[in-house]
């Protein structure tokens, strides 16, 4: 199971070289499973029993399942759809020596520069076009080696193995082709995206990496891909999600966009999409205001984004107790400043869960004195407040173009988020629950 659930993950990431491709082939599974698309612009007339979808910028996305119209909370799963890479800038076409073209990027999120250069790279995302007095979207994804990050030689750069300063602007330019190539990029895009040149008004144009995911180590126990933080917490609690039924707690699953560069945006979980979306199905189903926060106070949130694992080099660098590895079961994350939303009624749930589905977790704090990355759950709870939890799967090389984690680790955390679909939370007063 852990072999074919691997692969299942390998083809869900090669199929989302971009935010936009990620939200596209999640959309693709919830049509494929019976689930109703809405428009945000448009009026939502819900049923009891049915499952519906909605999503912003085509970069996130919210599916949900209506159990019955007397429900008593909503069950709430997050995830990112987005990772540190490259973006191409309006005017991107650059001439080295007369001889190379290049492409002008900005970074993208926090990423490890240095796992960029000497992989074959290619180009994802979305372009605008003109279509009479319409703007359309098109998906873009060359799908072939097209680019490269070259190293500098060593005899040219003899402190490379000391510490280098990568400087963005500089370092990080991908070579596109010779001389040539120049001029020749927007008809590329053009082509794949099967429009007319001139039609073109608008793009969001990343480099994403082309190497081929992999299963490795003695006894097969590692999987590596690029994008694992964080289209592997979308895709553990996608499965999850469709295979959990409820009867008196809505199942809510949310993918937001841009959570790298600080969520900040109408897609991401500091918005109001995930309040409007509970809003608009409390509301289309009848409900009134009160319904609405009564069921909110009953009602969980699963933040999952990936954790780091103790490096085998350094592990020096994670808490004395608290440290998590690999293929030992998911990881709750937990934080004295609040970077992560858990706190001990959330831990206690969702410990509770865990011990329900028979699955093994993990517990990790950052060392005191060196500050943690922050993720979605506190952003989320913002807008609509509620008791949550911050998850991941064990990792290593984070941020990394090409990152690593364990094998076991993806089935049982399906495990998990199908058993937290399948239970219900009711508040019997503040720091009182009924775990069902």
């Amino acid at each position: 199971m852990s072999f074919e659930r691997a692969q299942e993950l390998f083809q869900f990431i090669k199929k989302s070289p971009s935010c936009f491709h990620a939200i596209a082939t999640i959309r693709e599974e919830l049509l494929a499973n019976g689930f109703i698309e809405l428009s945000e612009g448009k009026k939502w007339a819900l049923e009891a029993g049915k499952n519906y979808f909605v999503t912003r910028n085509q970069s996130s996305v919210i599916a949900f399942k209506i159990p019955c119209a007397d429900f008593t909370s909503f069950h709430i799963a997050t995830s990112h759809s987005d990772a540190p890479c490259y973006k191409l800038k309006e005017n991107t076409e650059m001439d080295a020596a007369g001889k190379y073209t290049l492409l002008n990027t900005e970074p993208y999120g926090g990423m490890i520069a240095s796992t960029w250069f000497d992989r074959p790279l290619s180009i994802a995302g979305r372009v605008l076009v003109k279509e009479g007095n319409a703007v359309k979207t098109k998906l873009v994804a060359v799908d072939r080696d097209l680019l490269m990050i070259p190293n500098m030689a060593i005899h040219m750069n003899r402190d490379i193995n000391n510490g280098y300063k990568y400087n963005q602007q500089v370092d990080m330019m991908p070579v596109y082709g010779d001389n040539s190539a120049k001029g020749s990029l927007k008809a590329l895009i053009a082509e794949n995206a099967g429009v007319a040149e001139a039609d073109i008004i608008g793009s969001d144009l990343f480099i994403y990496n082309r190497q081929d995911p992999c299963i490795w180590g003695a006894n097969s126990e590692y999987i590596s891909c690029p994008k694992l933080d964080d289209l592997e917490c979308a895709f553990v609690t996608l499965k999850g999600f469709l295979k959990g039924q409820n009867a008196k707690s809505v199942s809510v699953l949310c993918v937001f966009d841009n959570e790298e560069v600080g969520s900040g945006t109408k897609q991401g979980a500091k918005s109001t999409f995930m309040v409007d979306t509970l809003k608009r199905i409390n509301s289309a189903l009848g409900r009134s205001e009160e319904d609405y926060h009564c069921a909110v106070a009953s009602s969980f949130m699963v933040s999952a984004d990936n954790a780091h694992a103790v490096h085998p080099n350094h592990p020096e660098m994670c808490d004395k107790l608290n440290r998590v590895y690999m293929n030992e079961g998911i990881v709750i994350k937990a934080n004295s400043r609040q970077n992560y939303c858990t706190d001990g009624v959330s831990a206690a749930i969702f410990k509770s869960i865990c011990e329900k589905a028979n699955a093994p977790y993990q517990f990790f704090h950052n060392r005191s004195d060196l500050a943690g990355g922050g993720t979605l759950g506190n952003l989320s709870n913002m807008q609509v407040s509620l008791n949550a939890v911050d998850i991941g799967l064990p990792q290593l090389g984070m941020h990394s173009s090409f990152e690593t984690a364990g094998i076991k680790d993806i089935q049982s955390t399906i495990d998990i988020m199908e058993a937290y679909y399948n239970s219900c939370l009711e508040e019997i007063c503040d720091g009182d629950y009924i775990l069902a």
